[in-house]
């Protein structure tokens, strides 16, 4: 039991300590708060020491794409991922630099035609400019929201151009029946947000499947952004 979470060794944990430290796994507040409900089974909102590993494996099961639910406990995960390394509990989810980047180089081009055509304003898009484009995918819209959620790596409720390349790689892989993983892979974590410290094997792999699937080299046109620009020149 950690001092992160529980500075007053107490054996419990309080919802606003276990919220920070928690938000540390990158995981969608949305989720999060699923994995809580979960964990606190009185609903006090406090967690004991039993309480909060089910909170820890749940966080486990959702950084490797399972379900969160108490029925994926008794699932093989391997132990959750934290972006502090200040502790030996902790390892870093961050993508290092010699992990390359899952967009390909041709599909970037192509994002980057589509990025550009929506007017972007110092080089960055508002979600009311991309909500249009995610729309037109016709995907249901909670898995949109987690496309935006995972490719507003910075937060700061715009996506610059490779925030944006991460955000169509994402709905292409969802438009393939590829599951839109629960927190970002090391791999689809754009170079240039790439944090410099890393723990050597803590990296979640991007599916094979993903990375070997050659139909991305000819994308199916999302909506009427075809023809803005063909995407299958």
């Amino acid at each position: 039991f950690s001092p992160q979470v529980d500075s007053a060794n107490t054996g419990r944990v309080l919802a606003s300590d276990a919220a920070v430290f928690l938000k540390k796994s990158g995981l969608t507040d949305l989720v999060l708060g699923k994995i809580w409900d979960l964990a606190d089974t009185d609903g006090k909102g406090i967690l004991n020491k039993q309480e909060f590993f089910v909170a820890l494996r749940l966080v486990a099961c959702a950084q490797n794409g399972l379900d969160v639910s108490l029925s994926s406990l008794n699932l093989p995960v391997p132990p959750p991922r934290f972006t502090d390394t200040s502790s030996p509990l902790l390892l870093s989810g961050a993508a290092s630099a010699d992990v390359p980047w899952a967009v390909k180089l041709e599909d970037k081009a192509k994002y980057d035609a589509i990025f550009d055509s929506l007017n972007p304003v110092n080089g960055l898009l508002s979600g009311d400019k991309v909500k249009p484009v995610l729309l037109n995918s016709k995907l249901p819209v909670d898995i949109l929201g987690r496309v935006w959620e995972l490719s507003d790596i910075d937060r700061d409720g715009m996506l610059d151009r490779d925030e944006f390349a991460v955000a169509m790689f994402l709905v292409y892989c969802a438009l393939e029946k590829e599951p839109v993983p629960m927190s970002l892979p090391a791999a689809l974590v754009p170079p240039s947000k790439r944090k410099p410290v890393s723990v050597p094997g803590a990296m979640p792999l991007i599916p094979s499947s993903v990375s070997t699937k050659e139909s991305h080299q000819s994308l199916p046109p999302v909506g009427v952004l075809a023809a803005k620009t063909p995407l299958t020149q």
